[in-house]
C-alpha cells in the first residue's frame, strides 16, 4: 500500500480545487480569475504533490521545453488577461507534456470493466451497439 503524506493529501486537494475552478472558469466563458486561481492552485498543488526539485526537473528537462514553454506560457497569458488564447496554448502545452502519460490513463480507464457497479453500466451500453 502506498503511503500518502500529509503534504501530499494538501497537495491533492489543491489540485481538486485548481481543476474545479479552471472548468469553473471555462464554464463561466473563459473568466480570467478563476481561470488564473485555477492554474496557480494546480500548479502549487503538483509541487506539493512531487517536490519542488521533481517538478523544476519534470519542466527543465531537454525534450521537454518546447511543451513547457508552451504550458506555462499559457499559464502567463492566463495571468494577463488574455483567457482564450492563453487556455489553447496551455491546452496545446499540456498534450506535449503529459503525452505519455495518456495510454496509462486509457488502460486504467478501459479497466474501469472491472470495477462492480461501472461493469453492469459498461456491460448494458455495449449491447446497443
Amino acid at each position: 500500500m502506498v503511503v500518502i503524506s500529509e503534504v501530499q493529501k494538501i497537495g491533492i486537494g489543491l489540485i481538486g480545487f485548481g481543476l474545479f475552478f479552471l472548468v469553473f472558469g471555462v464554464l463561466l466563458y473563459f473568466d480570467s480569475v478563476l481561470l488564473a486561481f485555477g492554474n496557480i492552485l494546480f500548479l502549487t498543488g503538483l509541487t506539493f504533490i512531487i517536490g519542488f526539485r521533481r517538478m523544476a526537473h519534470f519542466f527543465c528537462q531537454r525534450h521537454k521545453f518546447r511543451s513547457s514553454f508552451f504550458f506555462l506560457g499559457g499559464v502567463s497569458l492566463v495571468l494577463c488577461r488574455w483567457p482564450i488564447i492563453g487556455m489553447l496554448v496551455e491546452s496545446y502545452g499540456f498534450v506535449l507534456l503529459f503525452r505519455s502519460f495518456f495510454p496509462m490513463a486509457l488502460g486504467f480507464v478501459l479497466s474501469a470493466v472491472n470495477i462492480p457497479y461501472l461493469s453492469a453500466f459498461f456491460s448494458s451500453s455495449s449491447s446497443m451497439v
